[in-house]
């Protein structure tokens, strides 16, 4: 499986406050991106797979309102996530 938990654990580790800090909103965005950079290259191989699409397109809407609340509560925050994830806006 390409997310286990070992992997969830260093994701929220460099980006949350701990390994258990799941819920903050940089973790989220930061998993998200992971998700939606691994369902990109699988839409790459695997173009007729409209399911895994639409999956995608949710999923880059849930990190977009994430980024949107965090740009509007904090923006060093914001400046910050993006910055750490090559993201672009």
């Amino acid at each position: 499986m390409y997310l286990d938990q070992t992997k969830k654990q260093e994701i929220f580790g460099k980006y949350g406050k701990s390994t258990t800090d799941t819920g903050s909103a940089e973790s989220q965005i930061a998993l998200f991106s992971y998700r939606i950079s691994h369902l990109t290259e699988h839409l790459k191989k695997n173009r007729k797979d409209f399911t895994t699409a639409r999956s995608l397109t949710q999923l880059v809407g849930k990190r977009r309102a994430l980024l949107n609340y965090l740009y509007d509560r904090d923006v060093e925050r914001y400046r910050a996530i993006i910055k750490a994830l090559g993201l672009r806006k």
